[in-house]
C-alpha cells in the first residue's frame, strides 16, 4: 500500500523532508494544567517546518461554563495555541468528562481538523484515545474526544526513572501493533511523543490524537510510515534511557551530547536490555545513521512489530520477597495481662518474696507438706513401674502394635494430594466462534512447546462483552473432589483471569448450568487455581475471561491474546 496520510489536508508545509521527532521547541502554552490529558508538547512549533501562519484566525472567546451543543459543557482550558484552544469538559447528556478541541470555522486548518478527526473516528481501534464528535456550528469547529482520568502519561512516568525492560516492551509492542493498524487504513501520527502515549492504570497503553494533533498544528509528511515509526523508536529510547534521542531536550529529558550523534541505549545508560537497544536503533535510523550492528533498519510500523515478534519474550519481573515480621511475645504470654509493660529503658523492681513462715503452726506445715511429696513420689514411681511392666508383658505376648485412639492427634494427618489425570477435553464456546477446537489435546500431551491458542482480539483485557470468555472443558473420567488446577501460559503481559467451573458434561448447555468453584489472576506464564467451593465433578472448565496484549506472530496478529501450554489438576 501506498503511504499516505490523512493527518493533514490540503495543508502546504516543506517539514516532510525531515522526522518531526527530530527536534524540540519550546513553546509555551497558555492555561497549562497538569493532568494526563492535556494534549500540550514541547515541540508545538518545530522550527518553522510543519506550523502554518494562521492568518486573521484568532482563538474563540470561550469560557468556563460555556456550553457547545448545549451539551459539552467547558471546564477548564488545557491548552490556547495557534489559533486553537483545548479544554475538558463535561458532557452533560452522558455525565462523563471528555476533551474538546475549538477553532474557528474561518481557521485555515478547520477543514484538516474535520477530516481527521472525521476519519480517526471510523477506525474505532481502542488503542487510541476515541474521537466521539466533529462538528461544525455557529462559527466553530470543535472535535471531542475521551478523557481518561486514571490515566498517565508517559511523560510523567519517566521523571523518576526509565521504565523497567518488561514495561518498556509491552509499550513499544503495543504502540507498534496499534500504529500498524492505522497505516493499514491509511492513518498516520505524525505527532507520536511522550505526551501523546498514556498508560492506563491497568497497564494497557493507549495513542492519543491520531491525525488530529497533526492536523490541529499543519503538519504532514511525504513518508508518513517512517516518520511514524523513527517516532515510536524514540519513545522506546526514552523509555530505556531517561534521555531524548536528539541533541535538543525535550518533554522534560536531556537530550544527547552535541556531537556525539546518535549512540545505543545500551551505550547511554548501564544495565538497557540489550535486544531492546538494538530494537530503538532500527527504528531510529535516519539521515545515514547507523541503525543497528547486525540487523536491517525498520522503516514501517509494520516492520517493527515483526522485529518486536521475534524477539525472545521479556518476562515481567519476579516479585520481591518481603520476610515475615519477627513473632514477638504478647504481655499476655509473658504473663502480665491486664497491667502495662514496662517503659522502656526503665528498671524493674524485684519482687520482694514472701517471709518464710517461722511460727511453730509453720513448721508443722512444712513437715506435712514434705511428708505428703514423699508419699506422691513414691505413689508414683511405682505405678510408672507397674505400667512399664504391663505394657512389656503386652508386647511380648501379642507382638502387634496398639492401635491408634480415634481422639489422638497422630491420626488426624494431611490427607496426600494426588494428581488427577485427564481422559478427554473439548473446548467449550459460549458466544461466537471457536477458537481452535482441534489443539485442546495440546494441553495435557505433557510437551509444555505444543498449546492451543486464543484468536488475537481487539479489544481488552478483559472479553466481555463481545465474549464472556473462551476455554477447554476436561473429563476426568469420574467424578473426582479437585483441589487445585495449575495452568501454564503462553503470553506474559497485562493480566490474565482464569476461572474454574464444575461442569455437567463434556459439552454444556451453557455457562449459567455450571458452578463456578476458582479463580486467579497473573500477569505471568502460569496460573494456579486454588478450589474455593468443594464440589465433586467429573468434568471442569478452565475459563479465560481476560486476556494480556501480545505483539503478533507468525500466527496471528497484535492483540489481546493467550495460549494454554498444559493443564494439571490434583485431587
Amino acid at each position: 500500500m501506498a503511504e499516505r496520510s490523512t493527518a493533514a489536508v490540503d495543508v502546504a508545509d516543506n517539514s516532510g523532508d525531515k522526522p518531526l521527532t527530530a527536534k524540540a521547541d519550546q513553546s509555551t502554552a497558555d492555561g497549562v494544567a497538569q493532568n494526563p490529558e492535556r494534549d500540550t508538547d514541547s515541540d508545538e512549533a518545530q522550527g518553522s517546518g510543519g506550523i502554518e501562519e494562521t492568518g486573521k484566525a484568532s482563538p474563540p472567546e470561550l469560557h468556563s461554563g460555556h456550553k457547545l451543543a448545549r451539551r459539552y459543557r467547558l471546564e477548564e482550558c488545557v491548552t490556547r495555541l495557534d489559533g486553537f484552544s483545548s479544554w475538558r469538559a463535561v458532557d452533560e447528556k452522558l455525565r462523563r468528562a471528555v476533551g474538546v478541541h475549538i477553532l474557528p470555522a474561518d481557521h485555515a486548518r478547520a477543514r484538516s481538523v474535520l477530516a481527521a478527526a472525521r476519519s480517526s473516528a471510523l477506525l474505532g481501534d481502542p488503542r487510541f484515545v476515541q474521537v466521539l464528535d466533529a462538528v461544525e456550528e455557529n462559527d466553530l469547529v470543535y472535535v471531542v474526544h475521551e478523557w481518561l482520568p486514571d490515566a498517565t502519561e508517559l511523560t510523567a512516568l519517566l521523571a523518576p526513572a526509565p521504565l523497567e525492560a518488561h514495561d518498556a516492551y509491552q509499550m513499544v509492542s503495543q504502540i507498534a501493533s496499534a500504529m500498524a493498524a492505522a497505516h493499514r487504513e491509511g492513518l498516520a501520527h505524525l505527532r507520536l511523543n511522550p505526551n501523546a502515549v498514556l498508560r492506563t492504570s491497568s497497564g494497557q497503553w493507549r495513542i492519543r490524537g491520531l491525525a488530529v494533533n497533526a492536523a490541529l498544528r499543519g503538519i504532514s509528511s511525504d513518508t508518513p510510515q517512517r516518520t511514524d515509526t523513527e517516532a515510536i523508536g524514540a519513545l522506546l529510547y526514552a523509555a530505556l534511557t531517561q534521555r531524548w534521542p536528539y541533541e535538543s531536550d525535550a518533554y522534560g529529558l536531556s537530550g544527547l551530547p552535541k556531537g556525539v550523534g546518535l549512540i545505543a541505549p545500551d551505550q547511554v545508560r548501564a544495565g538497557v536490555h540489550r535486544g531492546l537497544s538494538e530494537l530503538a536503533m532500527r527504528a531510529l535510523a535516519n539521515d545515514g545513521a547507523t541503525a543497528s550492528r547486525h540487523e536491517a533498519a525498520c522503516t514501517t510500523p509494520e516492520e517493527l512489530v515483526k522485529a518486536i515478534g521475534e524477539m525472545p519474550r521479556i518476562r515481567p519481573p519476579e516479585p520481591a520477597f518481603t520476610a515475615p515480621p519477627e513473632y514477638q511475645r504478647t504481655t499476655y504470654q509473658q504473663g502480665t495481662y491486664g497491667r502495662p509493660g514496662p517503659r522502656p529503658g526503665a528498671t524493674q523492681a524485684v519482687p520482694t518474696p514472701p517471709p518464710p513462715l517461722q511460727s511453730r503452726t509453720g513448721k508443722a506445715l512444712k513437715w506435712a507438706v514434705s511428708a505428703l511429696l514423699i508419699a506422691a513420689l513414691g505413689l508414683g514411681s511405682w505405678q510408672l513401674a507397674d505400667a512399664l511392666m504391663d505394657q512389656g508383658n503386652k508386647s511380648d505376648d501379642t507382638k502387634q502394635t496398639q492401635p491408634t485412639d480415634g481422639n489422638d492427634k497422630s491420626g488426624d494427618k494431611t490427607k496426600p494430594v494426588k494428581a488427577l489425570s485427564i481422559q478427554a477435553a473439548q473446548e467449550f464456546v459460549a458466544k461466537g466462534d471457536a477458537q481452535h477446537p482441534n489443539d485442546v489435546t495440546k494441553t495435557y500431551d505433557g510437551d509444555p512447546s505444543t498449546y492451543w491458542r486464543t484468536s488475537s482480539f481487539i479489544g481488552g483485557p478483559v472479553l466481555a462483552p463481545y465474549k464472556p470468555g473462551v476455554g477447554i472443558v476436561y473429563d476426568l473420567g469420574s467424578a473426582q473432589d479437585v483441589s487445585t488446577a495449575t495452568i501454564g501460559l503462553y503470553y506474559s503481559g497485562d493480566h490474565t483471569t482464569v476461572k474454574l467451573y464444575a461442569a455437567d458434561s463434556l459439552s454444556p448447555s451453557s455457562l449459567d448450568s455450571m458452578t463456578q468453584i476458582g479463580t486467579a489472576t497473573t500477569t505471568g506464564t502460569s496460573a494456579t487455581v486454588k478450589v474455593t467451593k468443594q464440589v465433586k465433578t467429573r468434568y471442569v472448565l478452565v475459563w479465560l475471561t481476560a486476556l494480556p496484549h501480545a505483539a503478533s506472530d507468525r500466527y496471528s496478529d497484535a492483540g489481546y491474546k493467550q495460549a494454554i501450554t498444559d493443564v494439571k489438576f490434583t485431587g
